[in-house]
């Protein structure tokens, strides 16, 4: 009776804790029926999605940790990958060396963003998400200032593919073809089949050489029942895989960009990483409690500093992938939604302003982005209007973001009165 009630007790504390996840689940499979996608075109346009604007939302991650909350000033970042793209293309770089280029004059830019970033929060503790998202709107209108007004004038900038006619401001739009377009997705790429098998092939390794390095141990006891699944599903995944390569299927047809996925990959074992060193202790420590920080002799404006710049060299890389992938940027448009959608897209997965880990942003990244395909469609195809699946993907993005708020205050009301009555 009592082992009941507990499971019944942990059934509702999971649907409680991941309802939004939940219903976003749901909201993506009726979206996908009702849409009348093919499986392989819905897949096709998923990857790309992924691929595109993982990185951006990875970047969350570190200031979530740190008690900063959602930082809306990843904008910032963006902005900053931009300007190393508009310098480069007027030197006329093009391909890797281009995009590599990019990415060495986006850090030292993001670095004084985000230290100018970080020191504003700092001083506005407890405030940061408004702050950050207010940042973000005036530092929208200075580097309106600069590409539109000071090229030409202030700064002189003569190009005709980047300069408007006038020779005063940059074009609105900046075709990358012939430059950084697919620099990095078009290195190495790989059939869906073929990267699944990969994929299921190096899971599979994994697993079996932890197994075997905790029975060494004798701690094998360590090996839980979820090892099992993930082995079972790496399994399936490489009979899919063989299967769908034996056959006409349209899978075979569409491809991965494998350096893409390593640079997500990398990002994720750096964050990681990151959380096992020192500065990644200081960071959890200050984001529990920022005066237990202090008492220990940690340093929390420093840390907090730390993670702010961390967070936006990793947006302003993330936006040059955006970027090279979709092939055109929208000079004085590409950065202004990119921390709304990023953090929409982190909160669906299930994270929380105080909480965020690297599966939550992942999970979040595929379910946003089913979203984004499949409602105009199904807009379309039960309302007879495309327009209203349009209009669902904004009151998503939005709504999201004000539910999140609302609980995470509502849940410290609750806390201050539990503490109050103690």
């Amino acid at each position: 009776m009592i082992e009941k009630k507990e499971l019944m007790e942990k059934t509702k504390r999971f649907f409680v804790g991941n309802m939004v996840t939940i219903v976003f689940v749901a909201l993506g499979i009726l979206g996908f029926i009702y849409s009348g996608l093919s499986l392989p075109f819905f897949v096709n346009e998923l990857f790309i999605r992924i691929t595109r604007n993982s990185l951006l939302v990875l970047a969350l991650i570190i200031p979530v940790l740190a008690g900063m909350g959602l930082n809306f000033a990843i904008v910032l970042g963006a902005m900053a990958g931009q300007v190393a793209i508009i310098v480069v293309t007027h030197w006329g770089i093009v391909g890797v060396k281009g995009f590599l280029l990019c990415m060495l004059l986006a850090v030292p830019v993001a670095l004084i963003f985000g230290y100018l970033t970080g020191s504003l929060l700092n001083k506005t503790k407890g405030k940061e998400m408004i702050a950050s998202l207010i940042l973000g709107f005036f530092a929208n209108g200075l580097y309106q200032l600069v590409f539109l007004i000071f090229i030409g004038t202030i700064i002189p900038m003569q190009n005709e593919v980047l300069v408007l006619s006038s020779g005063v401001g940059l074009r609105v739009t900046i075709d990358l073809t012939g430059g950084i377009k697919y620099a990095i997705d078009h290195i190495w790429r790989l059939t869906i089949p073929w990267a699944a098998l990969s994929t299921s092939i190096l899971t599979m390794l994994y697993i079996s050489i932890k197994f075997y390095l905790s029975k060494t141990r004798k701690t094998i006891k360590q090996m839980t029942t979820a090892h099992l699944y993930y082995f079972s599903a790496a399994m399936l995944l490489a009979l899919w895989s063989i299967y769908i390569m034996n056959t006409d299927s349209l899978f075979n047809m569409l491809r991965v960009p494998i350096i893409t996925v390593l640079a997500i990959l990398l990002v994720c074992l750096f964050t990681v990483f990151i959380m096992k060193t020192k500065l990644g202790q200081d960071l959890k420590t200050v984001g529990q409690d920022r005066h237990i920080a202090t008492v220990a002799g940690i340093n929390s404006n420093k840390v907090r500093l730390t993670a702010i710049m961390i967070s936006t060299v990793l947006a302003a890389w993330g936006q040059l992938f955006f970027l090279q992938n979709l092939g055109t940027m929208s000079t004085y448009g590409s950065h202004e939604q990119v921390g709304m959608f990023s953090i929409a897209a982190l909160l669906i997965g299930g994270a929380s302003v105080s909480k965020a880990t690297i599966g939550q942003a992942l999970l979040g990244v595929v379910l946003f982005h089913t979203l984004f395909i499949v409602s105009p469609l199904a807009g379309r195809n039960v309302f007879g209007d495309a327009q209203l699946g349009e209009f669902f993907r904004a009151f998503v993005a939005y709504g999201v973001i004000g539910l999140s708020l609302g609980m995470h205050a509502w849940k410290k009301q609750i806390q201050a009165r539990n503490s109050l009555k103690g």
